[in-house]
């Protein structure tokens, strides 16, 4: 399974891609617009960029040529600038591949199969086995740890093992890759979540009750009143 994330301001499209995209397999996250784009990629790699290039808040092209200057994250373009020299520019700039719009769903999958299975041991190889973040300065006596070891799939708090479900242990490790930023319920439940195996968005209430009270009570989750969560803690380098 991949991550990958969809940059698509055309929410029925957008919904397309991102049903094929997890009929294959793939953990798919979705924005509309390039804020908070740059900051999501740099906590969280993704395995794959899919980006349009017009988009409501600029251009995907000058977006993909500030990234590609820290970042090898795979990126495809998926627009409907359909000139050569629009296509020139995307590879110039460093695209994996670029695909126009309309477009068939299967070549799309199947283009984004050839990526993947190009570039996977290379992201992979460049991924941290694992993820540390931590609470509280180094001087705090009360500073607490959160780690993710994804190869042995083991979650720790404050080096004591946490005893995760595995909806537990994706609501955590998603709000954690996303320190800072104000996650909705909804996004929760459409990430993490089976919606109808799961229910509502009651259901993440219920889940984060339980994810801190195996933390300890220790507010490592702030809730954004009207709006969702906020992960507080800060990622570490190992």
């Amino acid at each position: 399974m991949a991550k990958i994330f969809l940059v698509e301001d055309n929410v029925g499209l957008g919904d397309a891609v991102a049903s094929y995209l997890e009929i294959e397999g793939h953990a798919v996250i979705r924005f509309d617009r390039l804020s908070g784009l740059s900051e999501a990629v740099r906590i969280a790699l993704p395995d794959l960029l899919v980006l349009d290039v017009m988009l409501p808040d600029g251009d995907g092209f000058v977006f993909a040529r500030k990234l590609r200057k820290e970042s090898k994250v795979p990126i495809l373009f998926l627009t409907a600038r359909s000139s050569e020299s629009d296509r020139i520019t995307g590879f110039e700039i460093g695209a994996d591949d670029y695909v126009v719009k309309p477009f068939s769903m299967r070549e799309l999958v199947l283009r984004i199969r050839s990526i993947l299975a190009r570039t996977s041991n290379e992201i992979s190889q460049n991924k941290q086995a694992v993820v540390s973040w931590v609470l509280g300065d180094h001087a705090d006596a009360g500073r607490h740890t959160l780690s993710f070891d994804e190869q042995s799939h083991i979650a720790s708090h404050d080096g004591k093992e946490l005893k995760l479900t595995a909806t537990e242990w994706k609501i955590l490790s998603y709000v954690a890759e996303r320190e800072h930023m104000v996650i909705s319920r909804e996004q929760l439940l459409g990430s993490c979540l089976d919606y109808l195996a799961e229910g509502s968005e009651r259901s993440i209430n219920t889940h984060m009750k339980n994810i801190r009270a195996k933390l300890a009570g220790i507010e490592w989750i702030e809730t954004v009143r009207g709006f969702g969560y906020r992960f507080i803690g800060r990622k570490v380098s190992p």
